[in-house]
């Protein structure tokens, strides 16, 4: 198995899609030259919807939150009355890609700069292996996602009565990640991802001349003490022990061609990242009062607009637990994490969890050296695809397993 001399794993369900993995290569490789960004997913939807026809599975639905593709695969038998659900996302980003392989973006100004075509790859081939073997006791849902980029796509499959008309007992995603070696996977009984929240401020002054800043109330000197203020929120109003981020990211004031103009106005843009509701409340709260305080201070107003966008997703404990157990039966349990660091970076797996159990797991793609997610030279690694698509693969079979004869 050339393909897969890098990866080594345990069980029939690799064995039997690695004979296979040109072909999901080759899938992986026209969705990656094909991107298109959330709700927009035509093209990448009907390749799902092909694929999934040819793989023979029991039923494809389309159109649910708008692009989205859900499978179902019943199992040789059904006597456990068992539903699991497995997401992937199929949604690329906004930006230019910068590699030169045969398969580079086709399309201007749009990129899978996060893997999402080998996410919805090894899915498809978790697909035609449940299929092909049906060996477990139940129902296997497929959940094909469009816009987790900003998007919110798994809230609008949800509100579109994804899980009304396939009501799974849990369900399980996973996320490439170049910063672990190929043939590893890791998972934590907890948050796994941060809360994304959107800040805006709109700083109110006085413009005027920049030789007579004393006839001004000048935005600019505002926004800057308010970017250093806000900085002292998680230093001393968070506790240690807890984790956020605020992060002022962006900054618009005045014409860049008027060297000498104060301008009236400033905004300043940026994230914030908590794992905890009441973090979040907190800090939400006290960029209000830093910001209003700040700019009283120096003659000015602030008003602060802050969007809840997507939660953190936290793993159910007995599901994350479930989920790395099905690991180690494929890789070893020296290649799994279990107490993997949850990241700071956010995902809208997270509103699925707030519905459902289940768990979202991290598979290495990389390692030292690797080019990381949303960078223009990113690529997926192929090699892992038949590793995935086992792991979705043993969540069905081990989550709902055929009686002993």
């Amino acid at each position: 198995m050339p393909h897969t001399a890098r990866i080594r794993a345990h069980g029939r369900a690799f064995e039997q899609i690695a004979a296979f993995h040109p072909e999901l290569t080759a899938l992986r490789r026209e969705l990656h030259a094909h991107p298109e960004i959330g709700f927009e997913e035509h093209y990448t939807a009907r390749r799902v919807v092909e694929s999934l026809k040819v793989c023979g599975v029991d039923e494809v639905h389309t159109g649910i939150g708008k692009t989205g593709v859900v499978a179902v695969i019943h199992g040789r038998q059904r006597t456990s009355g068992r539903m699991i659900g497995l997401r992937a996302d199929m949604d690329a980003l906004p930006m230019v890609e910068h590699n030169d392989f045969a398969w580079k973006s086709t399309r201007p100004g749009m990129m899978h700069g996060c893997g999402h075509d080998g996410h919805t790859a090894m899915l498809i081939g978790a697909a035609r292996y449940l299929a092909e073997t049906r060996r477990f006791d139940g129902t296997a849902v497929l959940i094909f996602q469009p816009g987790e980029e900003g998007f919110a796509g798994a809230k609008a499959m949800i509100e579109d009565g994804l899980f009304d008309r396939f009501p799974v007992q849990a369900v399980y995603g996973m996320h490439n990640w170049p910063q672990m070696r190929p043939g590893t996977v890791g998972v934590n009984p907890g948050p796994m991802m941060a809360a994304a929240d959107r800040v805006t401020i709109e700083v109110s002054g006085k413009g005027g001349h920049g030789a007579h800043p004393y006839l001004t109330v000048d935005p600019v000197l505002v926004s800057a003490h308010i970017i250093t203020a806000v900085q002292s929120i998680v230093s001393r109003n968070v506790r240690a022990v807890d984790s956020a981020v605020i992060s002022l990211c962006a900054m618009k004031a005045g014409d860049i061609g008027a060297f000498s103009v104060v301008p009236g106005e400033a905004s300043l843009v940026g994230t914030v990242r908590t794992f905890h509701p009441e973090v979040q409340s907190l800090v939400e709260r006290r960029l209000n009062e830093v910001c209003s305080g700040v700019a009283l201070g120096l003659g000015a107003a602030a008003h602060v607009k802050y969007e809840r966008i997507y939660p953190a997703t936290i793993n159910s404990p007995e599901e994350a637990r479930f989920a790395a157990s099905v690991a180690t039966s494929l890789v070893g349990r020296e290649h799994v994490d279990t107490e993997m660091d949850p990241s700071m970076g956010a995902e809208d797996f997270s509103f699925m969890l707030q519905v459902k159990p289940g768990a979202y797991l991290r598979l290495g793609q990389g390692g030292e050296g690797s080019c990381f997610l949303h960078n223009s030279r990113y690529d997926f690694n192929d090699e892992v695809l038949p590793l995935g698509a086992a792991l979705h693969a043993g969540l069905i079979e081990q989550g709902m397993p055929l009686p002993q004869a």
